[in-house]
């Protein structure tokens, strides 16, 4: 049996979210799957991850394979994870640098005096 690690939609009509599945690679899209790993929604701002990953590990180690879309997301949720850990760990993040606040060049002195009229509306 070949087990593919990919996505099956849920939710409401033009309202998706996914779940994150280990199913049989013939089956269809929503088909039944052999474990729920996960969800996925991607109309939350920023994006819902939610995956268990030590479970997708386990399958990937029996030759399960993950589908494009997978792969992304588990990157993703690697990603924002470490992110936590690094602001649980108490390390600061890089400052911003400060823009300039010095006023730049002033104009020449002969453009602040110059007239500004229309000399054809003179004429």
């Amino acid at each position: 049996m070949s087990v593919r690690i990919r996505l099956t939609r849920v939710g409401a009509t033009k309202r998706p979210a996914y779940r994150v599945v280990a199913i049989d690679k013939r089956r269809s899209r929503d088909g039944r799957p052999l474990e729920f790993l996960g969800f996925y929604n991607p109309l939350t701002e920023p994006a819902t991850v939610q995956l268990e990953t030590e479970r997708i590990n386990d399958w990937i180690g029996k030759g399960a394979q993950p589908s494009d879309t997978v792969v992304k997301l588990m990157r993703q949720a690697e990603k924002a994870a470490s992110a936590a850990a690094a602001s649980a760990d108490g390390e600061p993040e890089k400052p911003k640098r400060a823009r300039s606040t010095k006023p730049k060049a002033a104009e020449p002195a002969a453009d602040k005096g110059a007239d500004t009229s229309n000399s054809a509306a003179d004429s």
